[in-house]
């Protein structure tokens, strides 16, 4: 028997050993509709064209973690161990790559398998596929998608790393089409790319068969985008081809206070329109600009960059620890200084935190958020205490978020209604206090808790009170 997460609380070892029940050691992935907390894969785009929805039409707000190493690192009760964690913290999508990153090609996984048959995308080794198979039941048991890579980038752009270079456009279309058939009727999302950008024509013809054949495989029924390398959109190549669904870019890790908003800002102005997600940003625990004397980019980092791209328009984001993507542990080689082990660093409080803020979102009808800067009057912030803001086109309610406790003076002339209730949400703790509630006319100034400075990150929430509307992070509402 499956139990959902949502209905009742097991500890974590109980739900990995209910997994390991749960799951069929068929070769052959089967469809477990209805013995699922998720039971409809269907994923499609908003009638707006800026978010994801399920088929029923109610919002998925996108909340990701990069699992890079999943499939190739882990065993199938460490892959339980961690996905039960992300589960139970509201995450809904774990990003993981087919043919990984480390040596993913040589170096075989837990059980000694490695995914291709002499390095060829067309000979793909069953035994490699069915661990593969049983992390996506898995995933769908626990509710969450896999956002899956089918390959890192340096498998057709070396460009650092240590490929090899295995990819034309015939054997990518060949092997796209493989995995499409093999995973169509399950809890996927597509991501090509794999931290690289086609940087010529072959590339290109690389990228665009396998997406070619991953829909010839799955009929098109699976949503795809592209993750590139840091710095870099998926719209700089690809934002007019029907196969990509949604943009993604990558901000990166390369300093702190990197203005992801901008970049959200840039893809949501894009027409045709398309949702967009930052599906890299800095990583909890990573050292900024990979340089340790510089310090480690925290939770607090954590939350600047998701809520400052939440409010520009995201459809959802994407956390990362930088131990978790490489499944770091004592006796692995660390990448760029990696220092705590995987399984410690899955309790970071990062990773709690964004699934505090995907609670907000969804306390909220979230298909009515539309960012708008002009709900604030006055001095928004520099750099890091950059001020964000956006409102339901409704009037229904509004969200600002300051990363530094700074004063927030605000236009309530953007509510509906006559009365305004107020809120103080706070990101670390999830927990929300009351502001008041007041007439929601004119200017007003809010004075978030506490002294101002680095760390000290408030959301102010703001409804037209005749909504009725619960405590923010409370009460799902579309």
């Amino acid at each position: 028997m499956i139990v959902s997460l949502h209905r009742f609380r097991v500890s974590t070892l109980a739900l990995v050993a209910l997994l390991i029940a749960g799951c069929s050691s068929s070769n052959e992935v089967t469809t477990r509709k209805g013995s699922a907390s998720l039971t409809d894969y269907t994923l499609r785009i908003s009638e707006d064209g800026r978010r994801i929805v399920r088929g029923d039409g109610t919002p998925f707000i996108w909340l990701g973690d990069t699992a890079w190493e999943l499939f190739h690192r882990l065993t199938r009760e460490e892959a339980g161990f961690y996905m039960a964690d992300r589960s139970r913290k509201g995450f809904n999508v774990i990003q993981a790559v087919v043919l990984a990153e480390l040596e993913g090609l040589t170096v075989p996984n837990a059980y000694g398998e490695v995914p291709l048959i002499d390095n060829d995308p067309t000979k793909p080794n069953e035994a490699y596929f069915e661990h593969v198979d049983y992390i996506v039941r898995a995933a769908e048991q626990l509710g969450m998608f896999i956002g899956m890579l089918p390959t890192w980038g340096d498998k057709f752009n070396k460009k650092w790393g240590v490929g090899p270079e295995v990819f034309t456009p015939e054997n990518a279309r060949v092997y796209g089409r493989f995995l499409g058939e093999r995973y169509k009727n399950h809890a996927v999302i597509w991501i090509l790319g794999g931290d690289r950008i086609p940087e010529n024509e072959q590339h290109l013809a690389i990228i665009r068969a396998m997406a070619e054949g991953i829909e010839e495989g799955n009929g098109g029924t699976q949503l795809m985008t592209y993750h590139p390398m840091g710095g870099q959109k998926s719209w700089t190549w690809f934002h007019e081809d029907a196969w990509l669904d949604f943009n993604m870019f990558q901000s990166g890790h390369s300093e702190a206070d990197i203005p992801n908003y901008e970049m959200t800002a840039e893809g949501y102005a894009l027409t045709p329109v398309k949702p967009v997600i930052d599906g890299e940003p800095r990583y909890e625990d990573h050292p900024i600009n990979w340089k340790p004397e510089n310090g480690w980019f925290t939770d607090w980092d954590v939350r600047q960059a998701a809520y400052w791209s939440m409010l520009a328009g995201a459809a959802g984001h994407t956390y990362g620890n930088h131990n978790i993507w490489q499944m770091w542990e004592s006796g692995r080689q660390p990448i760029s200084s990696a220092r705590t082990p995987w399984r410690r660093a899955v309790g970071h409080i990062g990773s709690a935190q964004v699934g505090y803020m995907k609670q907000l979102f969804e306390s909220r009808p979230f298909l009515e958020l539309v960012p708008d800067q002009s709900v604030l009057q006055g001095d928004t912030g520099q750099d890091g205490s950059a001020i964000r803001a956006a409102r339901s086109r409704e009037g229904r309610y509004l969200i600002v978020y300051t990363p530094t406790g700074r004063n927030l003076t605000v236009d309530l002339e953007k509510l509906q209604g006559e009365k305004a209730r107020a809120w103080w949400f706070s990101p670390r703790s999830g927990e929300a206090m009351s502001a008041g509630s007041f007439a929601s006319t004119g200017v007003r100034m809010f004075d978030p808790p506490g002294l101002e400075g680095r760390g000290n990150d408030w959301v102010l929430v703001v409804d037209d009170a005749a909504q009725g509307f619960a405590e923010p992070g409370k009460t799902t509402r579309r």
